[in-house]
């Protein structure tokens, strides 16, 4: 049903009542609650498929074990046998955004929740959390991971990426793992992630990076073209975060991924 036709508030789940005023007006009126615990601004429309990866993403297997192999298996696949496992992967997370108590956090293709339930741990019964993704299966399975954990600070909404519908300066942090390169227009999507942040917001991203050798990155073209992900240079989003006019920029490269944040100039 149309959120304008919920005839109190208070039939909404504390976290989405503190999230509609961040929502850009039309986002406000064309939202539709789902099951009574996310908010759906994109009805039928399905998202713009980049590659079978995305695709599988999108399936209603992939939710079912996301979280305990299919995340960690890939994860460990592209870090390498030494990179960060999926707790160091959150600390990393909130070591970027440098998350307070009372703190909004945006979690960008948030998936079934795992970051998004990590960070609203991290900011509080204060702070608010908002986790947004364009799949229907994975927001059911985010909701039915968090219903029990009683963070009432937590949110989901179903939304793409690269138009983000909150109204710009809504978060203190925005944080997008293991999606961006496969977002249809990254850059574009970075362009909004920036434009919600509140001056001194602070970013975080978990995503590809392309090796040095020629061999190796011959291999990583052949993965990218077959599976839609992009593969980033190791200074692209060096440069892209900088002419956002973001600082601080932290970079730690591992495997053919890299973690990358930064803070917004006031």
């Amino acid at each position: 049903m149309p959120v304008e036709a919920v005839p109190a508030a208070t039939e909404l789940p504390s976290a989405l009542e503190r999230a509609l005023p961040l929502l850009q007006p039309e986002a406000q009126r064309m939202g539709e609650l789902v099951g009574d615990r996310y908010l759906d601004l994109l009805g039928p429309d399905e998202p713009t498929s980049t590659g079978w990866m995305q695709d599988f993403m999108l399936t209603r297997l992939v939710p079912q074990i996301y979280e305990r192999w299919w995340r960690p298996s890939l994860g460990r696949v592209a870090k390498g046998v030494f990179g960060p496992g999926m707790a160091d992967e959150r600390r990393i997370a909130r070591l970027l955004l440098g998350l307070s108590p009372g703190d909004g956090v945006l979690d960008v293709a948030c998936g079934t929740g795992n970051f998004s339930r990590d960070f609203a741990r991290s900011v509080g019964p204060s702070g608010l959390v908002v986790g947004i993704d364009v799949s229907q299966t994975m927001l059911r399975r985010a909701v039915a991971d968090t219903r029990p954990t009683g963070l009432d600070q937590l949110a989901y909404i179903r939304g793409g990426a690269q138009e983000l519908p909150f109204l710009d300066h809504s978060f203190d942090a925005v944080c997008c793992f293991a999606a961006f390169h496969l977002f249809p227009d990254p850059m574009a999507a970075l362009d909004r992630m920036t434009e919600v942040l509140t001056p001194g917001g602070r970013i975080a991203l978990f995503t590809t990076v392309r090796g040095r050798s020629a061999p190796l990155r011959t291999f990583e073209s052949l993965v990218a073209m077959r599976s839609g992900a992009r593969l980033f240079e190791q200074r692209e989003l060096v440069t892209a975060l900088e002419r956002r006019g973001f600082g601080e920029i932290r970079q730690r490269i591992t495997g053919v991924t890299q973690f990358i944040g930064g803070t917004l100039a006031d």
